[in-house]
């Protein structure tokens, strides 16, 4: 299905890594993993220490990183790292299948962790990649694998990030003045980025498709190549890594928010999926649903996802700022409807025979991949396994069918879902669920005592 991971320009074997740093060509390795957040955390290591303690022995990261707030702050009320127990120590396991050069850093390479407990040879539940870890051996139990892709979309100012934050992020220079979708002249006023963007990653383990302009001012999306979801989610992260410092290299500053600005378009994480088995896509097959050939597994797998999209939203939606993203007529979704090749759904189906697979347009560029691809595998597997069927294919503008029934329209909202949630518990676990839950409800709280420029410029001196 896909290339081996070692001829994938930028992917490293061990063998390789010990010549380069023989060689001084490498002598930093980055060792990280996600937050909640989606944002890597980790150390870095002299190479040569990393070569002879740090491949076999691994590292270690305190255990409030899985309890943090945006602003690096333990939050209270976690049953699994507080300070009564002492923030004691993870221990980070590499995944030496994701060893790579960062091109765009000077002399480094970089792997990507699994969390396990201090002392322990498991999984840690509640970390990102141990969700999305056990969604695919559930998946693999049934002799599938899972192919994906998540395709990202970001806004990109010509402020640096200090200047933007100095700004108050507001009166920023985007890079476009007028909508650039699929705008050759106005995407190469960005090229210099987007350009050295695309360029460092597939130097660096992360096959590149293309780079388009995107419906907002300043706003583009770059496609990588789709792999297995595991590996999917690897590169969605190492991408948004690379663009966030090359930006800072320029001078210049990017933002996966969601919603920058009401008058903009959003910025989305549509994920494509796929099942696979012996070699060829599951969801091909000669049944007929609504003039699509398919499979009982696809056909199971679409309707499991659509009727558990409410309960894992957080998942696709885990900041406040996400649910500003789901407007009418806005290119996000706001019903859970599917169609064929129809971009007013939330699930749109695509592709046929080997190319067939699901795109849902739920989720929003600030997702992190981990859990959103875990929480997309987990409905579908549970579709399979259920036999749940899809409601009947849409047809026409899903923005104007009232009589459908509507996304989660607050975090909130979502989060009492996801808590409430039987099959949540089920497919994740109850510490997960409960974990999580305290997690974005803590977000929920930080954003009901905030007081915002609308309120400000709304009431200063009208009220």
């Amino acid at each position: 299905m896909m290339a081996n991971m070692q001829e994938i320009q930028g992917m490293l074997a061990i063998d390789e890594l010990k010549l380069r740093v023989s060689e001084g060509t490498i002598d930093t390795v980055i060792v990280a993993f996600t937050d909640h957040y989606g944002r890597l955390m980790g150390k870095r290591y002299d190479a040569t220490f990393f070569l002879e303690d740090t491949v076999t022995g691994g590292s270690h990261a305190c255990d409030y990183l899985l309890t943090v707030d945006r602003d690096m702050n333990p939050l209270p009320g976690f049953r699994f790292a507080n300070w009564e127990r002492g923030y004691g120590d993870v221990h980070l396991v590499p995944d030496m299948s994701t060893l790579r050069t960062v091109s765009w850093l000077d002399r480094t390479a970089l792997v990507i962790c699994d969390v396990h407990p201090s002392g322990g040879h498991e999984l840690l539940p509640i970390a990102p990649r141990s969700i999305l870890r056990h969604q695919v051996q559930r998946a693999a139990a049934s002799k599938f694998t899972a192919m994906a892709a998540t395709e990202l979309e970001f806004y990109m100012f010509r402020d640096s990030f200090e200047e933007a934050a100095r700004k108050g992020h507001a009166d920023l220079k985007p890079t476009g003045w007028y909508i650039e979708d699929y705008h050759i002249l106005q995407g190469t006023r960005g090229e210099d980025y987007v350009g050295a963007l695309r360029r460092h990653l597939a130097s660096s383990g992360v096959p590149v498709e293309n780079s388009k302009g995107e419906w907002g001012h300043g706003q583009h999306e770059l496609n990588v190549r789709y792999a297995e979801i595991l590996e999917m989610a690897d590169r969605h992260v190492i991408y948004k890594q690379c663009a966030k410092e090359v930006a800072h290299s320029q001078g210049r500053s990017v933002t996966f928010m969601a919603k920058i600005d009401e008058g903009e378009a959003g910025s989305s994480c549509h994920v494509h999926l796929s099942l696979w088995q012996d070699g060829k896509n599951a969801f091909a097959g000669e049944q007929d649903l609504a003039g699509i050939a398919c499979s009982d597994a696809f056909r199971w797998f679409l309707g499991g996802w659509i009727k558990h999209a409410p309960e894992i939203m957080v998942f696709f939606a885990p900041t406040v700022n996400s649910y500003k993203r789901y407007q009418a007529a806005s290119w996000a979704p706001t019903r859970l409807a599917w169609s064929y090749d129809n971009r007013t759904a939330g699930f749109r189906v695509v592709g046929s025979g080997k190319s067939l697979r699901i795109e849902c347009r739920i989720p929003g560029a600030d997702c992190n991949p981990y859990l959103a691809l875990a929480a997309c595998l987990a409905a579908g597997l549970e579709g399979i396994e259920s036999r749940i069927e899809p409601p009947p294919v849409f047809e026409g503008d899903v923005y104007a069918a009232t009589d459908l029934p509507a996304i989660p329209t607050s975090l909130d909202r979502a989060t009492e879902l996801f808590s409430n949630s039987e099959f949540c518990r089920s497919a994740f676990g109850e510490e997960v669920v409960e974990h999580y839950t305290h997690f974005l409800r803590s977000e929920w709280a930080a954003y009901e005592k905030a007081v915002t420029d609308w309120e400000r410029n709304r009431y200063f001196d009208h009220i």
